[in-house]
């Protein structure tokens, strides 16, 4: 996907958690594969992400959690490796799609901030660690990613390529929109009135995050090159529920569930770039 340059007047991003300078023209690598272990863990037993987050570091009292983030600038972080350069020309496409969205709607629009991750740190919504992966903070209204998480998902979950990690971001971005509409706060509420149905909710939200994604790149379809749905549905596909459960050689069981099966994100994702719609993504959440 040819996306413009980033304008650091038009984008939001922060260091966190030690800085962002990872080795390497992509994102450096990661050992041991935490990052998509405790990816995994979360999907496969059906654990709320945004549940885990509070938690870390909870067995390491009195140690320091949160580094001190070097004194870099947008532009410094932005460019510190390829990966963060993507991050960031995909962050100000999002922020230029989705306002004028907003603006139309009548809805107040607010940036996220954009924070580079590289170890442990403090959100608005606690502690956190990179090995979460990446995630949305509605507290903050925060995106957070480190960006080694895209080697990983190219050498141990198979999906690479540029359109995939913009794929990435733009479903946090999507949680984002959820916020701001006020879609999460209901999803949220009616979790504590029905927390039998916490994990059918949970989908329908990651669901219609899935979606967004695929309006954006489809108000800018100009922008899409040959390869880049393939990219980004094989993403969708190598995150589903069921695929990582019996990647992890687990019983495919439904009821864990939290982000959908491989088709069912395919399928949202495929619903708003064919659309360029967000109202479709409408029908994917459809509170009672």
């Amino acid at each position: 996907m040819r996306l413009n340059r980033f304008n650091t007047n038009s984008i939001n991003v922060r260091g966190g958690g030690g800085g962002s300078r990872f080795p390497g023209g992509g994102g450096g690598k990661v050992g041991c594969g935490t990052i998509v272990i405790a990816i995994i863990a979360a999907l496969v037993f059906g654990v709320d992400p945004m549940q885990t987050i509070g938690a870390i570091g909870g067995q390491e009292q009195g140690q320091q959690i949160e580094r001190q983030a070097g004194a870099q600038t947008e532009e410094e972080l932005c460019t510190s490796n390829q990966y963060a350069l993507e991050t960031c020309n995909a962050l100000g496409s999002l922020n230029e799609t989705w306002q004028p969205v907003f603006q139309r709607a009548g809805v107040t629009f607010r940036q996220p901030t954009l924070t580079f991750m590289a170890g442990r740190m403090r959100t608005g919504c606690g502690a956190a660690s990179s090995a979460m992966g990446p995630f949305y903070c509605p507290a903050d209204e925060g995106i957070y990613i480190d960006t080694r998480f895209y080697d990983t998902m190219k050498q141990q979950l198979g999906a690479g390529g540029d359109f995939a990690r913009y794929y990435v971001v733009a479903h946090e971005y999507g949680h984002h929109i959820q916020k701001l509409t006020g879609v999460a706060a209901q999803i949220r509420s009616l979790q504590q009135q029905r927390p039998q149905a916490s994990n059918q909710l949970q989908v329908l939200m990651e669901l219609q995050a899935d979606c967004y994604a695929g309006v954006w790149a489809g108000k800018n379809r100009n922008l899409i090159e040959p390869g880049d749905m393939e990219e980004g549905l094989r993403a969708a596909a190598s995150i589903g529920d069921d695929t990582l459960q019996r990647n992890a050689g687990q019983r495919v069981n439904p009821e864990s569930f939290t982000h959908g099966t491989s088709q069912q994100r395919m399928q949202a994702l495929k619903l708003g770039l064919d659309s360029a719609d967000d109202t479709q993504c409408d029908r994917i959440v459809e509170l009672r």
